[in-house]
């Protein structure tokens, strides 16, 4: 199974049967899809391309077209059980405003990126001097819509900067295993994970 497989799964697993879900940065529309299929959510979507929409709108989903940098604040607060941020972050203007507004439209929010501090990224840098491309960084630099690759570390770190409980923390290594993540492990959590996946909500 695929590290994409396998992260949705994962994201599945982590949202209760007919909840009302909102997946920014939707793509194609196969996250919602399979949402829809495995859990019965009454699912809407954000999509910035118009491919993107079109396709999620062939398929019978609820998508509007919008930027997350800018069209989260016409949500109204709590309107999502919810938010759904899936290898997205990575490519907004303004991560830190988006994990804000997400934390306001939704009671429960998830988070996944490509890790950029898995080894083979450091040894592609350190021994090629070349951006690294791996199965979750998947195109060369210059046509990639990344601008703002971070690490599992700094996720933890900006999320204690805004304030943010991070309920639940998950890594997946470049086999597909999946496991917990545990601050006193922060070192081996960069170097052995390909992905993050976070649940966070907004701290009382």
């Amino acid at each position: 199974m695929t590290n994409g497989k396998m992260s949705q799964k994962l994201i599945s697993s982590l949202i209760k049967n007919d909840a009302k879900v909102l997946d920014v940065g939707c793509g194609n529309g196969n996250l919602l899809t399979f949402l829809e299929n495995e859990k019965k959510i009454n699912g809407h979507g954000l999509e910035i391309s118009h491919q993107g929409v079109q396709e999620c709108l062939a398929k019978g989903l609820s998508v509007l077209q919008g930027n997350a940098d800018t069209d989260l604040t016409n949500f109204p607060e709590n309107s999502f059980d919810y938010v759904i941020l899936s290898r997205t972050l990575q490519a907004t203007h303004k991560p830190e405003e988006v994990l804000k507004q997400m934390l306001r439209i939704g009671k429960t929010c998830i988070v996944s990126f490509p890790n950029f501090a898995h080894w083979k990224c450091r040894l592609d840098l350190l021994l090629k001097g070349e951006m690294p491309m791996t199965k979750t960084l998947s195109e060369p630099w210059y046509q990639t819509p990344n601008i703002h690759l971070c690490t599992i570390k700094d996720f933890i770190k900006i999320c204690n900067s805004l304030n943010i409980s991070i309920d639940k923390a998950f890594r997946i290594s470049e086999s597909g295993s999946i496991k917990s993540i545990k601050k006193a492990e922060s070192f081996y959590n960069n170097l052995f994970s390909v992905e993050g996946i976070f649940v966070i909500s907004q701290k009382i």
